[in-house]
C-alpha cells in the first residue's frame, strides 16, 4: 500500500460490515489523532486485490500533495464490497487486466469462461445450473429464436428483486417501480439495441457483424455483463446507505472533530452518495465529496425532475449534508457512461432511436455530470486546480482532459488513476489550495 495508515471496510451485498474492520478504523483513527480520513470506494473489481492496488494506485500521489499541508494527519480508507469486472475490460495502467493485443483491437464480447462462470455465481448471484446452461447456450449460439430467447429469459432471471418498504427508492427513473428497458423489452430487439450499440462504438467482432441471429447473440452476451452490472448498481446503493453512511455516523461520534473526504468511482460514486442517506440530519463529518464517473443518474441529486415537475431524484438536496462541495468529475471519452448506461436504463422505448444516449433522462452523472440543480457550478479541470472551486453546493467537473484512455466497450470508464484528480479531493476538501 503506498499510504499510511490505511484501513479496509469490507461490506456484504445486504451493506453489513465487518464489526472488526470497523472497529479497528474507528479505533485507530482515534488513537492516531487523525485530523482527516480519505475513504475511497471501488466500482467493478473481481477480488479484493484488485481493488487493493487500486487504492494503492489511485493514493500514492496524496503524500506529495499533502507535504504542504503539516497540520494534517491524514488517514486512508478503501471501501471492499461485492461486485465484478467481466474480464478482457481494459483498465488503464493495469497490464494485468487489459484485454490482449494493441489497443486499436476489437475486444471479443464477454465470455462465459470458467472464471467468469465463477464469478457470475459468486457475485449476481446465480445458481450453478442455471449458469451453466448460459454458458452451453453462449458457446454453441444456436441458430433458433427459442433459444436465443431462453438465454434473455435465463438472464432476466438473474435480476434483483424489488426493494420494497421504506427502503425503497420511488424517485430516480431507473430505481423506480417501472423496470428498465433491459427487463422489459423484446427479447430480440433488445439484444439488437446492444448489437447496435457495440457496433456503433466500434466493439463487436467481425464474427458478429451482419444480420441474423449470429448478430444477435454479440447483443444477447452484452445483455448479460449490463445485467451484472444492473445488480451491482442496486447493490451499490444499498452498501452505501446500509453499510457505509452508518459506518462514519459510528465514527463520528467517536472522533467528532475527524473531516471525512468521500470518493468514488463508477459504481462506487454511487455507493459514496447513498452513504449521505444513511448519516443523520446532524452529521458535520464530511468536508467533501469527489466522484469520478459516477455510473447512476444525473438527475439523482434534483429536486424537480424536468420530465416530472412533481417528483425530485434520489438524493434531492443531500448534498447539504456536505459541509464542503459535492463533485461530480466526468469525461467524453466514457463511453460505459455515454452508449451502454442510458441504453441498459432506458424505462421503455418510446422511440425508434437506436441508442438511449438520445434521451437525456437515463444519462449517467459520470457522463455530463450533475443537471437539474440549481446553483450547480460547472467548470473544467484546469479551472479547478487553478482555485475556481467553490466552498459548498453541487459541482460539475469536466475532466476529459485527463480521463481519456481506453478501449471498447468501456473507453476511459476506468481512467482515474492520475494526480490531477487525487487534487480535486484535497481541494475540495480543503486540504490543498492552489
Amino acid at each position: 500500500m503506498s499510504v499510511d495508515p490505511y484501513w479496509e471496510l469490507t461490506f456484504d451485498a445486504d451493506g453489513d460490515v465487518d464489526a472488526g474492520e470497523r472497529d479497528a478504523l474507528i479505533r485507530g483513527a482515534t488513537d492516531a489523532g487523525l485530523t482527516d480520513l480519505v475513504v475511497f470506494a471501488h466500482g467493478w473489481n473481481n477480488d479484493r486485490p484488485t481493488a487493493t492496488r487500486l487504492y494503492s494506485r489511485f493514493f500514492e500521489p496524496f503524500p506529495g500533495l499533502l507535504a504542504g499541508a503539516p497540520g494534517a494527519r491524514v488517514g486512508y480508507a478503501g471501501v471492499i464490497w461485492p461486485s465484478m469486472r467481466f474480464p478482457g475490460e481494459p483498465i488503464p495502467d493495469f497490464p494485468s487486466a487489459t484485454a490482449a493485443g494493441a489497443p486499436d483491437d476489437v475486444p471479443a464480447p464477454p465470455a462465459l469462461d470458467a472464471a467468469t462462470r465463477e464469478a457470475l455465481v459468486r457475485t449476481l448471484p446465480c445458481e450453478q445450473a442455471v449458469m451453466d446452461r448460459l454458458a452451453q447456450l453462449a458457446a454453441g449460439q444456436p441458430d433458433d429464436p427459442a433459444r436465443l430467447e431462453e438465454f434473455v429469459s435465463l438472464v432476466r432471471g438473474l435480476a434483483p428483486a424489488p426493494v420494497q418498504g421504506a427502503a425503497a427508492v420511488p424517485h430516480e427513473p431507473e430505481d423506480g417501480d417501472a423496470e428498465p428497458y433491459l427487463l422489459t423489452g423484446d427479447a430480440q430487439e433488445v439484444c439488437e439495441a446492444f448489437a447496435s450499440a457495440l457496433g456503433h462504438m466500434g466493439a463487436l467482432p467481425p464474427a458478429f457483424l451482419g444480420g441474423g441471429l449470429k448478430r444477435l447473440w454479440g447483443g444477447a452476451l452484452e445483455v448479460l455483463r449490463q445485467m451484472s452490472y444492473y445488480t451491482m448498481k442496486k447493490r451499490a446503493g444499498t452498501v452505501g446507505e446500509k453499510g457505509l453512511g452508518p459506518a462514519l455516523a459510528l465514527l463520528s461520534a467517536s472522533a467528532p472533530a475527524l473531516r471525512v473526504h468521500l470518493a468514488g468511482h463508477s459504481f462506487g460514486a454511487r455507493l459514496v452518495s447513498f452513504a449521505l442517506r444513511g448519516l443523520p440530519d446532524d452529521s458535520g463529518c464530511l468536508a467533501g465529496v469527489t466522484l469520478l464517473q459516477g455510473a447512476f443518474s444525473h438527475y439523482a441529486f434534483s429536486s424537480r425532475l424536468p420530465f416530472d415537475t412533481g417528483q425530485g431524484g434520489a438524493l434531492d438536496g443531500l448534498h447539504r449534508r456536505v459541509r464542503g462541495p459535492l463533485v461530480s468529475c466526468y469525461s467524453s471519452h466514457d463511453s460505459a457512461l455515454g452508449v451502454l448506461y442510458p441504453l441498459a436504463s432506458l424505462v421503455s422505448r418510446q422511440d425508434d432511436g437506436l441508442l438511449g444516449s438520445d434521451d437525456p433522462r437515463w444519462g449517467a452523472i459520470g457522463h455530463d455530470g450533475i443537471q437539474a440543480v440549481d446553483p450547480c457550478a460547472r467548470l473544467g479541470l484546469d479551472e479547478v486546480l487553478r482555485g475556481a472551486l467553490p466552498g459548498e453546493g453541487c459541482v460539475s467537473v469536466d475532466a476529459s482532459s485527463v480521463v481519456a484512455r481506453g478501449g471498447p466497450p468501456s473507453g476511459a470508464h476506468s481512467d482515474i488513476c492520475h494526480e490531477e484528480l487525487a487534487r480535486v479531493i484535497l481541494l475540495a476538501g480543503r486540504l490543498l489550495h492552489p
